[in-house]
């Protein structure tokens, strides 16, 4: 066990690109590979890992990598590396004075509450207050044409995924919906917009009351909350906000207002662990339940998630399915595959995974290192 404050001694920021099994299409447009910045921070001989979750493009939220591998390059990881701190949260006073950037933000301190973790040898589920061996996970299936996704979500219901989530665009919705449903009545249903409705769909949006949805996630603008907590005024189907909540003080004018009945925590688009802890404990105190959204991440990203999930209020099936979903290899020598709609913990200290570095050296399109 180290003894602390931790000192960073150095750092490493990669860009890593891995090519997706299938494109993955969202109402903003389709993926085909994950490109995304790896960062890992040293201590003692102790490495932290983490993975920033912004897009090459800002459409998904106004982040994007270049601007996001800018700030760590040229003011964040200068003035952390050779810098110690007691703790996760020491760490966060630091970061909380920049604007904005919260994908920036957390990818940093992910890394090091991974680090810290590892410190202590204690898994990270432990340190964030967590319990449990094991999470129910569901599955986002892309925009396809309905008689594929009709096979796709019956291969994922035979696979026993506790929650299947479709994503909807307009002229994409309401078929889908009913061709689903009338086949799969059972079946848990989700729907994912990612913005692309205006409450000018009002009644259409109205008419998903008829489907029996567990929430209907992120309908209206990226950045809003005034306007959900209208539709949600006027609709049976709870709304789930993922893009607009990016900070507790959002989250909290978005519960107070009844913006949304559910949240998707993304402790990557959050600002990192401190915050979506609040977060968190914001949903809990005023009984309403949270899940984990994925943003298609490697294993780095989905262990991460993984941990996360096993706090109390992470009572809605999250998006951490098998990695192999999305990737013929992933960069951690850990398999992290759902088994019946259950995702395990990783087991060791930290995040509990392992870089497999012939593979990362493979798919590392740029590598940068910083030293005190």
């Amino acid at each position: 066990m180290t003894r602390l404050p931790l000192r960073i001694d150095s750092a490493e920021l990669r860009l890593v690109r891995l090519p997706l099994v299938t494109p993955f299409t969202i109402a903003t447009g389709t993926m085909h590979e994950k490109i995304f910045p790896l960062l890992t921070l040293r201590a003692d001989g102790i490495e932290g890992y983490a993975e920033a979750v912004m897009d090459p493009l800002p459409d998904y939220l106004d982040e994007t990598i270049a601007g996001g591998m800018a700030l760590l390059r040229e003011v964040i990881l200068p003035q952390i590396v050779g810098q110690a701190f007691a703790n996760p949260q020491a760490l966060h006073r630091v970061l909380t004075p920049w604007r904005g950037h919260r994908m920036t933000l957390a990818v940093v301190e992910m890394a090091f509450w991974d680090l810290w973790a590892k410190s202590l040898d204690l898994p990270l589920q432990t340190v964030l207050g967590g319990a449990g061996d094991a999470i129910d996970v569901g599955v986002s299936l892309g925009i396809g044409p309905i008689p594929t996704t009709l096979d796709r979500v019956r291969a994922h219901l035979e696979q026993g995924y506790k929650r299947i989530k479709l994503k909807v665009k307009p002229g994409h919705d309401l078929d889908l919906l009913r061709m689903v449903r009338d086949e799969f009545p059972m079946a848990h249903l989700t729907v994912d917009a990612n913005s692309c409705y205006t409450l000018a769909d009002m009644g259409l949006l109205q008419r998903m009351d008829h489907f029996g949805l567990d929430y209907i996630e992120q309908p209206l603008a990226w950045d809003d909350i005034h306007d959900h907590a209208v539709l949600q005024s006027r609709m049976q189907t709870p709304i789930c906000l993922d893009e607009s909540i990016k900070t507790p003080a959002i989250a909290r004018k978005a519960l107070q207002s009844g913006a949304g009945r559910v949240i998707n925590i993304k402790v990557g688009r959050s600002g990192g662990y401190v915050d979506s802890l609040r977060i968190h404990d914001l949903c809990a105190a005023f009984d309403v339940p949270v899940w984990c959204g994925g943003m298609l991440e490697s294993g780095i990203g989905r262990a991460h998630n993984i941990h996360l999930s096993t706090l109390p209020n992470f009572t809605k099936p999250g998006d951490t399915s098998s990695a192999s979903r999305y990737f013929t290899r992933d960069i951690v020598e850990q398999k992290l595959e759902a088994k019946a709609g259950r995702m395990p913990v990783p087991q060791g200290p930290g995040i509990g995974v392992t870089l497999d570095r012939d593979y990362l050296a493979a798919v590392t399109l740029s590598s940068e290192d910083f030293r005190a």
